[in-house]
């Protein structure tokens, strides 16, 4: 290609970007530096260079002359440019439920029971609790190792009484139970950041966890490992779930199976701090 060419739309293109320089908005004046750098290089692989040319300057002034709106239109449609705020203070409005008398074991179905009403759907802590997926794997003891079932796995021993083995259910069985009264809307986000749960939580979703009875991180003492088919598993007898509904600058808030409490509170560094031990095990729903 002729070096006059070149130097040509080099020279029309930033005629073309001073003139309009003053109506467009900054990430649009951004684009169209990049759009002059590409169109420059590929010049030098163009064979009918006076047409391409042409075309490459007309679709820069189209899409200078083109609205905000317009423009961003012609970006991936997949891309979502809406930022949820983290609010400093956040207590939500979400239904309160006791998992006694009926579920000794079931916290984590009658949390789930909060979060789906909380989203409109009309379904209670026992219904979930039927539905809920099982290990059926049963307790025993040989050799001083514990054999069970895995909590990732299913729901393991019973939930209706403190008088047979038991022990709960993580996120896993939960989100996939979740996904069939709200398919494509349950978000999983096990293994995130705890700031990534207050953008939920601003933008008016509550979140359920797993955690423990005391709020807190746990003794070492606390935990045991079980053998399970799918391999071994680290669990405490003090394993808990609750729905957060909240967080201050001091607090963390939560709607609590065990006592039926509404937006109790814990210290949020020690909240925290226990949610991360129990694997950082959270789930909510999409509003959109």
């Amino acid at each position: 290609m002729n070096i006059f060419l070149i130097s040509g739309l080099l020279l029309i293109s930033l005629l073309l970007l001073i003139t309009f320089i003053k109506k467009m908005s900054p990430w649009k004046y951004a684009f169209m530096l990049v759009f002059i750098a590409l169109v420059t290089c590929g010049a030098f692989l163009m064979d009918n260079s006076d047409n391409q040319v042409a075309k490459a300057v007309e679709t820069i002034k189209n899409f200078v002359n083109r609205s905000d709106n317009e423009a961003l239109s012609a970006l991936p449609d997949d891309r979502d440019f809406s930022i949820i705020k983290i609010e400093p203070n956040v207590l939500l409005d979400a239904p309160a439920v006791s998992q006694f008398p009926e579920l000794p074991r079931g916290c984590e179905v009658t949390s789930l029971a909060m979060l789906l009403q909380a989203a409109n759907v009309q379904v209670d802590k026992m219904t979930l609790a039927e539905q809920i997926k099982k290990d059926p794997t049963p307790f025993q003891i040989s050799g001083g190792q514990i054999f069970f079932g895995n909590p990732h796995d299913g729901f393991v021993g019973s939930m209706y009484s403190y008088h047979e083995p038991g022990l709960g259910v993580y996120h896993e069985p939960i989100a996939q139970l979740a996904e069939t009264y709200l398919p494509g809307k349950i978000l999983d986000m096990t293994g995130s950041r705890f700031e990534e749960l207050k953008i939920h939580l601003s933008d008016g979703r509550p979140v359920w966890v797993i955690t423990n009875t005391r709020y807190k991180k746990l003794e070492n003492s606390q935990f045991q490992t079980w053998n399970t088919p799918t391999g071994q598993v680290k669990v405490t007898a003090r394993e808990h779930s609750v729905l957060i509904t909240g967080y201050d600058q001091d607090f963390v808030y939560f709607n609590d199976p065990l006592s039926g409490e509404k937006n109790k509170k814990a210290p949020i560094t020690d909240f925290e701090q226990a949610w991360v031990q129990m694997g950082s095990q959270a789930i909510t729903f999409l509003s959109r």
